[in-house]
């Protein structure tokens, strides 16, 4: 027996209704990951700094929904003395409130936190002050970022949401079954167009990560295409960094050294004043000394293009300074320059009699990779520092018959190498310093391009102690001409 039209017209709708509501409910309950600032939204920020004798990690946690808090995680090293802290979050167009509050840090090392109010996205500026220098942070308070596809699939599934009341209120009241037809259709197209947003949303390359191409305003922040809108053959790379440093005093053993760093356009001469956070730093600043000492420091910001940074030094001679850094639109810089100290040879501090860690490589020939083991020792609980397991500077070759800040301001290689995490599942929080979890074994591969003698430093932090660990690589092989 066959049915009315009218029926098999309301069957067909209630099955189309069924599967409509199937689909929005799996996209209410799976939907796209918005994303901003280059990582999924709610992804924090994470900055070195070498604020005075304080070793801190400043940690902005993503601002979700805007206005709102914005928490400030301090991390402070071990060595860093107690105080207190004040945090000022301003926008960087003025068109917004100013925040403060103070952060009360212990002797002990670890994390701290204060709360900020930030009431809009774009462009803001985070000043730690400890009463006698401040630094100044640039972030991004991230704005919600919904790409096409995704507008495409939020909008068809709530459209078919809409066009199922309809169709189902036809088939129920009308008398002619083609009435129905009509609704069911554009049910029909608004899932297709949902279903195929959707498909796009989770394959689909996701937008840049905000003010890595263009500077960020507080107008394109929530824009996940704001090239779009620039001629095609626009070329965003941007002239190299001129770096010139200098003390804030005497250049003289025996107190601490102010080291005043100047980065300018080598275009334009002006102050750089869009470098990006690379590796959890602003700028990387590794410095040896005359007889093989080694800093790794992260200068702060104190105005656009200029930087500052404390040490203690305790011998004459050069000071080799090297400077790794990223501009907005380009890629990472390694620039480098030499600062000269005078003044008498002061007693250094002696170690803490620690068990110095083991280091096992394998045979170093110019032109192949190799690996070097540290082997800190005891149970796996290194933390990761500046977003890595360990780190790896390398300088050289070097002669013998040089100081090593002598040797190392006109060495032909200086390298920066990492041991990286586990990575991550898409879409998750890289772990900060709180997690401690890997090791005790951290390896490096590298490749020197050279032979000859090799100074290298690896690097890892445990109980929120940053470990240096010095080591002599001797290459072998022949010099490729």
């Amino acid at each position: 027996m066959q049915l009315p039209l009218t029926v098999r017209v309301r069957g067909l709708c209630l099955v189309v209704g069924v599967i409509g509501l199937l689909l929005s409910g799996l996209a209410l309950v799976n939907p796209p990951r918005a994303r901003a600032d280059g990582m999924a939204t709610g992804g924090d920020l994470m900055v070195a700094q070498s604020l005075g004798e304080r070793e801190l990690t400043v940690i902005v946690r993503r601002a979700q929904p805007v206005p709102g808090p914005l928490r400030v995680d301090i991390v402070t090293h071990t060595g860093s003395p107690a105080g207190t802290l004040t945090l000022t979050a301003t926008p960087a167009d003025q068109s917004g409130a100013t925040s403060t509050t103070t952060v009360q840090l212990g002797a002990r090392a670890g994390p701290y936190t204060g709360t900020l109010q930030v009431d809009h996205a774009g462009p803001w500026e985070l000043a730690v002050a400890d009463g006698q220098r401040t630094a100044r942070i640039p972030f991004l308070v991230a704005a919600q970022v919904v790409t096409p596809w995704e507008r495409a699939a939020y909008g068809g599934f709530f459209a078919s949401g809409a066009l199922l009341l309809v169709a189902v209120g036809t088939a129920l009241i009308s008398k002619r079954g083609w009435a129905t037809l009509i609704p069911v259709g554009a049910l029909i197209a608004a899932l297709t167009v949902g279903v195929t947003g959707a498909v796009l949303s989770s394959r689909a390359p996701q937008p840049r990560p905000a003010g890595s191409l263009l500077d960020p305003t507080s107008g394109n922040i929530g824009n996940p295409f704001p090239e779009r809108d620039l001629p095609l053959t626009t070329n965003y790379s941007r002239p190299p960094v001129n770096l010139t440093v200098r003390a804030d005093g005497p250049a003289v053993t025996g107190h601490a050294l102010g080291v005043l760093l100047s980065l300018t356009d080598s275009a334009t001469g002006r102050p750089v004043d869009d470098l990006l956070v690379t590796d959890d730093a602003l700028v990387h600043l590794m410095i040896v000394g005359p007889s093989g000492q080694f800093w790794h420091r992260h200068p702060v910001r104190t105005a656009p293009g200029a930087y500052q940074v404390q040490l203690d030094v305790t011998e004459p001679g050069d000071y080799a300074v090297a400077a790794e850094l990223a501009r907005r639109g380009g890629g990472v810089q390694l620039v480098r320059s030499v600062l000269h100290v005078t003044g008498p040879a002061l007693p250094a501090e002696t170690g803490s009699g620690a068990t110095t860690p083991e280091v096992d490589t394998t045979e170093m020939i110019a032109g192949q990779p190799g690996t070097l083991t540290v082997k800190f020792g005891g149970p796996a609980d290194l933390q990761p520092w500046l977003g890595m397991l360990g780190h790896l500077i390398t300088v050289g070759p070097l002669p013998d018959n040089m100081p090593a800040g002598t040797a190392a301001a006109v060495a032909p290689v200086w390298a920066h190498a990492h041991a990286m995490t586990p990575m991550p599942a898409v879409g998750a929080q890289i772990p900060d310093e709180t997690v401690a979890a890997y090791g005790p074994d951290v390896p490096f591969t590298f490749t020197f391009p050279l032979p000859g003698r090799y100074l290298v430093w690896a690097q890892a932090e445990r109980g929120y102690t940053v470990l240096t660990v010095p080591h002599t690589v001797q290459v072998t092989g022949e010099d490729p001409k």
